[in-house]
């Protein structure tokens, strides 16, 4: 829990505070005198009676009480000063920035354990250890720098790595960004990014608390909680920014299905930050320039114009913006020429708006104008303006400022010359704006910020299925691959369609069973896991004969028990999967069938609970999704099935979390149906 005293300490003690400032204990307690914390501090060193001014108590027994503890000594030393502290001086907040714990050893593991369960003792909070601290308004308890202007109206950051969030804000700082609070959670033995992010959302103030909230998460223990406080969060009008570090992890397990082998923690990760509405990043300016988005108004429509005094920054802008999904329209006839008659001759007014190297600050100005009160179909507009160095361009930027001030539609400021021009862009910062750098950047942010969606619904209305059925089918199975009967009994329950199939293992049944399901026939080995691999299918039989034969011939394949036999279906191949993934819940994919799986790996993940409409919206993010609806006189396949089997594999995993793993490879799709040919489920309990 984040206690009072944390967040707002009336007294701190820096435990091993010197006047060293090269070093964690002198350098923190330098940056809370600087940063004029108004309450009271001192200092515990057994060496000192004051430290850079402070008082300084060598027995902490003569130390009065304290709010909060920022600790600086050796691990081995931490436990006990936690310890007493908690249990004799009221203390309910500590920030270790100590290394040497969990991170380090088991030892370490041991001392970790010890100090949080002092701390769990008297309710109180504990932030790291191996952290850099925490950063707010109220104080400056870091040893790091920079310490960036603290702003009400900048960004939260809450960070899985010190390192990093110096790095991000050593980035962020001189384009403009600010910060408000900053949270390094460290080795996050009491608390995580998570349990930080829960306070923001349990105690978020609409009128007074920062709409920007920033993550670097290298690992995430609690996703419950995650989703939970991030949705809530952005439903309140937030809006969060994630890097997730690690990606490499999914590329490393092993995974006896296609639906594991495409499923990890990655996958899941991904999946966790859409379902909540967060916009993932992908590195430090990935996410300076996501956090500089947010900082401007939203984008209401994809329609953007690119107004520049330089034709190539423009022509990669515009190929980004497009590549984005986001339009950059034509600005043809009577507003073109209406336009171009108050630039220079040789501008060119189509999108990109170029108005030549030597257009002016007022013609800067007359444009943002006329895209403003003449162009309805434009949403946004991106400017781009740098200098040679030839004259100063002060009036340009303050120009852009006055016209961002009023403007009816969000304006990006791209000024790519910040060292040619670096006291003019110092100034349009010093105005509290933000600019951005890079035009490519700033492209690829603005796409990824347009499309990622609202928060999946809190509560989302599944299928009714059979629960009494699934359950006794589960409650009865071992561990491991179900057998076909009990696959197609949990299809059945969930009201998932499957084709017609028999399954044996003696001759003289196959020709009666071949009867019901009638010519021609599909036959499968009933054992091997990867039947095709071990020449265990046959298709188009469509004769007594072949099928004796091909019986006969399947029943000598190693690991056989038997046959399946199918009628020959028609229909696009399709694929659905299920992956249960440790923390996460079940994973559901799918997309294309068959060998499409194997090869193009065009997946879409999502997590459990999946609604409806958040898989149709899914479907159409396919990169396949065009055939899947038909192309060229190739029938295709009518996306509410194809949801609604989705939607019911959500409700079959939550009647039965057991199922670790399950494929429908293929589903078979068209117009009137989707129809399961093939499944496989793998029960862990």
């Amino acid at each position: 829990m984040i206690t009072k005293q944390l967040t707002h300490p009336r007294s701190i003690v820096v435990v091993g505070g010197s006047n060293d400032i090269e070093k964690p204990g002198g350098k923190v307690l330098k940056n809370l005198i600087d940063g004029e914390f108004d309450g009271k501090l001192y200092v515990m060193n057994p060496k000192e009676d004051e430290v850079q001014g402070i008082k300084s108590f060598r027995d902490p027994k003569e130390m009065p009480d304290v709010d909060l503890a920022i600790i600086a000594i050796a691990a081995k030393y931490t436990p006990d000063a936690v310890e007493f502290l908690a249990q004799n001086k009221n203390t309910r907040a500590f920030i270790v920035l100590s290394a040497g714990f969990s991170e380090e050893s088991h030892e370490g593991k041991l001392l970790e354990d010890k100090m949080v369960a002092s701390v769990n003792k008297v309710s109180g909070s504990l932030i790291g250890p191996n952290c850099i601290g925490v950063l707010t308004p109220q104080y400056h308890g870091v040893f790091t720098q920079p310490i960036p202007r603290l702003d009400p109206k900048g960004c939260d950051f809450i960070s899985g790595s010190g390192a990093t969030a110096c790095f991000i804000m050593e980035a962020g700082i001189p384009k403009g960004l600010t910060f408000n609070n900053v949270y390094s959670v460290g080795n996050s033995a009491q608390m995580g990014v998570e349990e930080v992010l829960q306070y923001m959302d349990e105690t978020f103030d609409p009128e007074k608390d920062p709409k920007v909230k920033l993550l670097y998460l290298e690992k995430i223990d609690k996703p419950d909680l995650l989703l939970k406080h991030a949705a809530s969060l952005i439903r309140k009008g937030c809006r969060i920014a994630a890097v997730k570090a690690g990606a490499s992890e999914a590329g490393s397990r092993a995974a006896s299905s296609h639906t594991g082998a495409l499923a990890g923690s990655d996958a899941a990760a991904d999946a966790l930050l859409l379902k909540a509405g967060i916009v993932r990043c992908y590195g430090r300016e990935d996410l300076i320039s996501v956090a500089s988005v947010f900082m401007y108004p939203e984008l209401q429509g994809k329609n953007i114009a690119v107004i520049t005094h330089a034709g190539g920054p423009a022509v990669m802008l515009t190929d980004k913006l497009s590549a984005g999904g986001l339009n950059v329209p034509a600005i043809r006839g009577k507003t073109a020429e209406k336009l171009k008659t108050k630039l220079f001759p040789g501008s060119a007014v189509g999108n990109p708006i170029d108005f030549l190297a030597t257009g002016t600050a007022e013609q800067l100005g007359t444009i943002i104008d006329y895209v403003n009160n003449e162009i309805d179909e434009i949403d946004a507009m991106v400017v781009i303006f740098g200098t040679p160095g030839l004259v100063r361009i002060y009036d340009v930027y303050a120009l852009l400022d006055e016209k961002m001030k009023h403007s009816k539609k969000p304006v990006f400021p791209v000024l790519p010359s910040f060292l040619t021009a670096e006291k003019e862009v110092k100034a349009f910062v010093e105005k509290g704006r933000v600019y951005f750098p890079d035009e490519v950047v700033l492209g690829e942010a603005l796409a990824r910020v347009y499309y990622t969606p609202a928060p999946a619904p809190e509560k989302v209305a599944l299928p009714d299925v059979d629960k009494k059925q699934i359950r006794a089918i589960v409650e009865e199975a071992a561990d491991g691959y179900l057998a076909p009967a009990k696959v197609t009994a949990l299809l059945d329950a969930a009201g998932i369609t499957r084709a017609k199939e028999f399954t044996t293992s003696r001759k003289e049944k196959i020709v009666e069973l071949a009867g019901e399901v009638s010519f021609p026939l599909v036959m499968k080995v009933v054992g091997p896991l990867h039947k095709s691999d071990v020449g265990g299918v046959s298709l188009n039989i469509c004769d007594n004969e072949k099928l004796l034969r091909e019986m006969d011939r399947m029943m000598q394949i190693e690991g056989a028990k038997g046959v399946l036999i199918q009628p020959m279906l028609n229909g696009m191949e399709l694929f659905a999967g299920v992956k249960k993934e440790d923390k996460f819940g079940h994973l559901i994919l799918f997309g294309l069938g068959g060998i499409f799986i194997e090869i193009l790996k065009d997946v879409r993940t999502t997590l459990a609970p999946l609604g409806k409409e958040e898989a149709l919206a899914e479907l159409k993010k396919l990169k396949s999704y065009k055939i899947i609806q038909g192309v060229r006189g190739m029938e295709g396949v009518d996306g509410e099935l194809f949801a609604d089997v989705l939607v019911r594999l959500s409700a079959l995993v939550q009647a039965a979390p057991e199922i670790a793993e399950m494929d429908l490879n293929p589903l078979l799709g068209n117009k009137r149906q989707v129809v399961a040919v093939d499944a496989r489920i793998r029960i862990a309990k």
